[in-house]
């Protein structure tokens, strides 16, 4: 067990994620992701989490467990396409982590999602949550853009509110 990481947490404030993603930031998150799903077939949902869950931190889970976790919770590989993508920010850990499911893993490398990971986790180093999450999902949108365009109808099957933890 990693004490200096379960300390980090159990010491960070529950509220964290709605002190760095306030209600304006989450409006414009949303507005983002509405605005992304519109060129392209896929569905992407943004998570952030402050502090982990007690239990996550016993066992030594990772971010990329926790948001392995998310993703099968929040539904995010139901989508009619298996074209779901997550998003996922660990502010404890400082860590953000991209899912993508069946449909687009096959279609866009681990790497491209893994460099919008890198690019978020610098600006938020930076303090500037707002320019890494809006560029992180327009990046995104242009990703599934290439790959899922439109061709008819376009559901929205997740909802395009972040969900803060």
């Amino acid at each position: 067990m990693n004490f200096a990481r379960l300390f980090k947490h159990l010491l960070a404030p529950p509220w964290l994620a709605a002190h760095r993603f306030n209600a304006r930031l989450v409006a414009e998150i949303g507005a983002a992701v509405e605005l992304a799903e519109a060129g392209q077939r896929g569905e992407l949902r943004f998570v952030v989490e402050g502090p982990l869950p007690w239990a996550d931190l016993r066992r030594g889970r990772t971010a990329r467990q926790r948001a392995a976790d998310l993703f099968a919770r929040l539904g995010v590989w139901d989508t009619a396409e298996n074209s779901g993508v997550l998003i996922y920010v660990q502010l404890v850990d400082r860590q953000v982590e991209i899912l993508a499911d069946r449909g687009i893993a096959a279609k866009v490398a681990q790497a491209e999602w893994d460099a919008i990971c890198r690019s978020m986790e610098a600006a938020f180093r930076m303090g500037d949550y707002r320019a890494g999450a809006l560029a992180a999902i327009a990046r995104a949108g242009q990703l599934l853009a290439e790959h899922f365009p439109v061709d008819g109808e376009n559901p929205n099957e997740l909802p395009d509110r972040p969900l803060l933890l």
